[in-house]
């Protein structure tokens, strides 16, 4: 019913003529991954700091990029500038399940490399973007 495949196939794997590319480790791909999680939750967090000022979101940002920093060698993590400030209760409620679904992303990540210090930032993050959501909804 069917001819058989005469010739090799595309999807085999290649072989290892290509071990001059760089490598990296499983942690430093789950560094990399939890820095830009921290870096997206970063910028969520400003946005909601220029909306709704608030101590507790400064010292969340603080901490955020702090972890990023070490995450990223050092660096200081990319900080944008908030875009439209629309400071309607649906924005902000947006903006808080925006940042709590990026916390437990980070949670997820920060679990699977053992990252207590990030693990309880992310897990305070996420109920206090919880309380925030149910406070405006």
């Amino acid at each position: 019913m069917y001819e058989p495949i005469r010739t090799k196939s595309v999807h085999t794997v290649a072989e290892s003529t290509q071990s001059g590319l760089p490598r990296r480790t499983r942690e430093e791909e789950l560094d990399i991954r939890l820095a830009g999680h921290l870096t997206a939750l970063l910028t969520v967090t400003d946005e909601l700091r220029a909306l709704t000022p608030s101590a507790s979101l400064d010292a969340a940002a603080g901490e955020l990029a702090a972890h990023a920093g070490r995450l990223l060698g050092g660096r200081a993590p990319l900080r944008a500038e908030p875009s439209a400030l629309r400071a309607d209760a649906e924005h902000v409620a947006s903006l808080h399940a925006r940042a709590r679904t990026l916390a437990g992303n980070a949670l997820a990540v920060a679990t699977s490399r053992d990252d207590e210090a990030v693990a309880a930032l992310m897990t305070s993050r996420l109920a206090a973007h919880s309380a925030a959501e149910t406070v405006l909804a």
